[in-house]
């Protein structure tokens, strides 16, 4: 993430700066204050609403911001100038030449090879990504203001992810599917949790999917801009992982040195398997197969950060007062007991949360009790 946002930002700091600066102003100063928008009801006819643009859209406003600069030629057109790079229109040549509909369909690219060394050099890519995914689920839950994921929403998170990497293997998309901690930074800024703005937003995902132009658009966006938002999104998310530490006791030296021992390698090792692959050494433990593996895992800050802090906060003695397991736990309690009256003391569920439901098919759910085996159920009761 760190790499990201410096790589994007490297051609043109200026701008990135500049979309720092009107992504905290929309979305920190300005939030409280709610525009005059026409809408229109059978009741009230034609009439102005007001609504909190800054707070709900402050990237895309912060997006637009570059759209005018161009349309306005505040960026110069001559390409061998350095902010030519800052139009969002020298990539027109892409938008043009891209076609209007393209529907994708299985196997497009011919029929995956299958092999024991892929496989395993895979594992360690996806055992990396489904930590992050678990780190990704506690912190949506805390910023949505939801209680902490119980064991069958982990279950049914990492199970539907896995359905979605085998549907993008089919489709030759090139890349897998995993949380995008860029959406939970989007969350904290926005402060739109929703489910069904987020059903609705992944429906249009799939219908634009299918339309070239839109993905060519989406590619003229210059990079600086994308720097400035990705320095506003991970800020956020490093903030909500860092708020978890509110529950252990920060006075105890012991904690101090679980957390800054954890945080200190989970960015000081990746960045040296970077330099390692850099300078063209690599990581040589007598087996080409283990080492990939090793490289790949070593090179996640988010396991080496978070296998480290689970291994000595296990291993290093300590009360679970001091630990934050006594005051994580009550606030769970307090979280379930809050949802189970709002869900009416559904008692068949785990946990009694009504956030972690499934929609429509919950009470058909429950009245199956061999659902109850399946760890992706809600039913489902670690127990068993």
């Amino acid at each position: 993430s760190f790499s990201a946002a410096t790589a994007c930002s490297h051609d043109n700091w200026p701008i990135a700066i500049l979309t720092i600066v009107v992504i905290v102003l929309f979305s920190q100063h300005l939030q409280p204050f709610a525009v005059p928008v026409p809408s229109y009801s059978r009741r009230r006819g034609l009439h102005f609403s007001r609504v909190q643009l800054f707070k709900l859209f402050p990237v895309m406003l912060a997006i637009c911001v570059s759209w005018l600069l161009t349309a306005t030629d505040v960026f110069p057109d001559d390409e061998s100038h350095p902010m030519y790079k800052m139009r969002v229109d020298r990539r027109a040549r892409v938008l043009l030449h891209s076609p209007w509909l393209r529907v994708p369909y299985p196997l497009q690219w011919g029929v995956p090879t299958v092999g024991p060394a892929a496989v395993l050099g895979m594992l360690a890519g996806v055992l990396a990504s489904m930590l992050e995914s678990i780190g990704d689920y506690y912190a949506c839950a805390r910023l949505s203001g939801a209680g902490s994921p119980p064991l069958h929403a982990i279950n049914r998170g990492i199970f539907v992810e896995g359905v979605c990497c085998v549907l993008a293997a089919l489709l030759g998309t090139g890349n897998g599917t995993t949380s995008y901690s860029e959406n939970i930074g989007a969350i904290g800024i926005t402060k739109v949790a929703s489910r069904r703005v987020m059903l609705v937003a992944s429906g249009l995902m799939v219908l634009v999917g299918c339309f070239g132009k839109f993905g060519a658009l989406l590619a003229s966006i210059p990079q600086p801009i994308i720097g400035g938002v990705f320095f506003c999104m991970f800020s956020m998310i490093t903030a909500v992982g860092l708020s978890s530490a509110q529950y252990a006791n920060l006075n105890s030296t012991r904690n101090l040195f679980v957390l800054g021992f954890s945080i200190f390698a989970g960015l000081a090792v990746p960045q040296y398997m970077v330099q390692m692959k850099a300078s063209g050494e690599s990581l040589d433990l007598g087996n080409k197969t283990l080492s990939e593996i090793v490289t790949v895992l070593l090179s996640t800050s988010m396991f080496v950060g978070g296998f480290l802090g689970f291994l000595l906060d296990n291993t290093i003695p300590g009360s679970r007062e001091d630990r934050g397991l006594v005051q994580w736990e009550k606030m769970n309690s307090e979280s379930v007991r809050r949802e189970a009256a709002s869900a009416g003391g559904g008692a068949v569920l785990q946990s009694g949360d009504a956030t972690y439901q499934i929609p429509l098919i919950n009470g058909w759910i429950e009245r199956h009790s061999f659902l109850s085996l399946l760890p992706i159920s809600p039913s489902y009761h670690k127990t068993q």
